[in-house]
């Protein structure tokens, strides 16, 4: 929030009071945001769960209840109040968890830099791994196992045909929608390395979710 004693990531980790933030549950992004940014970088927070729903975290940090949550660049810009509060500078953006600095956001660092400046240790890569791979994934077309490899490499080739066309470019911008496709070969080698996780990281992954 504008107001608040935490201007920046580093702010948070140098606090001798971690902030309050919102989430619905152990299985929010903001809380496991919030639980990788301490296991990553020492940045600690006061997780606040029980929240009903996304609006009921931005109704909390209207009324000062909490002072930050977690939610998705996309979702921070394409809806109410969040375009406003970013836009007005009501709230600021203190991390990202994608690879590169969304051009929006042009000052503020990446959970990747972060972890670099501050050494973190392998299990925290590849717990930020695991956890961010889920925005990286979005909402991909998926196919059955026994579908025949040349029809997947046909589907594969008819997205990308498809997400390149002039025509639906220009559609999708006039709708204001992002088009940010990640295709089939990429989407298959993160999925490999999600999985290809050894025991102990999976322990701690449960342990994030609550289980």
């Amino acid at each position: 929030m504008q107001d608040s004693c935490y201007k920046s990531i580093h702010d948070v980790r140098k606090a001798s009071e971690p902030p309050k933030c919102g989430a619905s549950g152990t299985a929010s992004t903001g809380h496991q945001l919030t639980t990788l940014a301490e296991q990553a970088i020492g940045a600690k927070f006061n997780s606040i769960t029980g929240y009903k729903d996304g609006p009921e975290v931005d109704l909390a940090v209207e009324r000062e209840e909490i002072h930050c949550r977690g939610i998705s660049l996309e979702t921070g810009f394409a809806r109410e109040p969040l375009i406003g509060w970013i836009k007005s500078g009501y709230v600021r953006v203190i991390m990202q968890t994608g690879k590169k600095r969304d051009p929006r956001l042009p000052d503020t660092p990446t959970i990747y830099e972060l972890m670099d400046e501050y050494k973190a240790p392998e299990s925290a890569r590849r717990l930020a791994t695991i956890l961010l791979a889920v925005a990286q994934f979005g909402r991909p077309y998926v196919a059955s196992p026994g579908l025949p490899p040349e029809r997947a490499k046909m589907l594969q080739s008819a997205f990308i045909k498809a997400t390149s066309d002039p025509e639906f470019v220009a559609e999708a911008k006039r709708r204001q929608l992002e088009l940010n496709p990640i295709y089939g070969d990429e989407l298959s080698a993160l999925a490999q390395e999600v999985i290809a996780q050894p025991a102990d990281i999976v322990e701690r992954m449960k342990q994030i979710m609550g289980n």
